[in-house]
């Protein structure tokens, strides 16, 4: 028969549980062929002396004491077991590296955070946090770029430290710019000589390239050769959009002067395309949420668990036990509860 599983402690021989039953039932078959006696005959509790009586309870004790011996020994026939569980898991392997737009444009205010207005940079670090969560099994890595591209993080499992990281990632670190192909390449070198079987780069920006050396037309060929896929994801509203250009001298409010929203979304669907990846555009932060859980779908990974139990027989402690019960059971019945006719 199979173990019963009790969570850590499982029974071996759950069958053996069945003689429990046993003292129950003897002493139900007892209760009903007992009968009054006919003929009631005086107590000889009066010739007792007072000397001769016994200790109460001790009777009582040691049936008692003989029940939990046999429920013990019952318990130890059945063969109580502690497992612990091995897990191995496998993963197919999903490498991603983001990559985050750090210009001062991404300081525009179209987008939200906990229902208030909030700049591109912080939406885009909340909705990346909320979407490295969801990735517990996959290495992730963290360029952010303006005129330049620099490491935040090298690919990691250790996504807590990844999210500090991310929570420290803020625009004027380097300087100002949109360096697309140079993030690009940077975020594919980090990618370049990795084993995994799936190796993506996600691109956030809201600007066109300006910046760097490196056409991103080239860096997408250049991943696409070492089989990377790119997502792209355009951020900003369509129109205008809010700007801070100062603190007010007497009120010291922020003030804001609109801007028009422009980048290359013709450039940014062609490096997309061109490595078998997708472009999106994010005009708000439940559309840039929408796209991150798109993408989450597109690049699942697939992890195969195994699980295998353990078991350690732990009979010896009631068994034990049961012995220690019932030789106190007897002692008592040899002394203290021995009857003399």
């Amino acid at each position: 028969m199979n173990p019963i599983d009790i969570g850590p402690l499982t029974v071996g021989t759950p069958a053996a549980l069945a003689a429990l039953l046993v003292p129950p039932l003897i002493l139900l078959l007892r209760g009903r062929r007992s009968s009054a006696p006919a003929i009631r005959f005086p107590s000889a509790a009066v010739l007792v002396p007072p000397h001769a009586a016994r200790p109460a309870g001790f009777g009582r004790f040691s049936r008692w004491l003989s029940a939990l011996a046999f429920t013990l020994l019952v318990c130890a026939l059945a063969r109580p077991q502690f497992g612990e569980t091995l897990m191995h898991t496998e993963s197919s392997g999903v490498e991603i590296v983001l990559a985050l737009d750090v210009s001062e444009s991404m300081l525009a205010e179209d987008f939200t955070v906990g229902g208030q207005r909030a700049n591109r940079l912080e939406a885009s670090k909340q909705v990346t946090r909320d979407f490295i969560a969801g990735r517990t099994t996959d290495r992730i890595g963290l360029v952010a770029f303006a005129g330049a591209p620099y490491l935040v993080s090298p690919l990691t499992l250790d996504h807590d430290w990844l999210a500090s990281n991310l929570d420290r990632v803020k625009i004027g670190l380097v300087e100002d710019g949109t360096a697309i192909g140079s993030a690009i390449a940077s975020a594919a070198n980090r990618l370049r000589n990795r084993a995994a079987k799936s190796r993506v780069v996600v691109l956030l920006t809201d600007g066109d390239n300006n910046a760097g050396n490196i056409d991103p037309k080239t860096a997408a060929e250049a991943a696409k050769a070492l089989g990377i896929r790119i997502y792209a994801i355009g951020a900003g509203t369509r129109g205008t959009a809010p700007y801070p250009v100062g603190k007010h001298p007497f009120t010291g409010d922020t003030m804001y002067r609109r801007m028009e929203v422009r980048f290359n979304e013709a450039g940014l669907k062609e490096v997309a395309d061109l490595t078998g990846g997708a472009y999106f555009r994010a005009t708000d932060t439940d559309s840039l949420r929408g796209i991150f859980a798109e993408i989450d779908r597109l690049e699942k990974t697939r992890v195969e668990i195994t699980h295998r139990r353990r078991f350690h027989d732990k009979y010896q402690w009631p068994a034990g036990a049961g012995f220690v019960c019932l030789a106190g059971a007897l002692a008592l019945g040899w002394t203290r509860e021995r009857s003399i006719p």
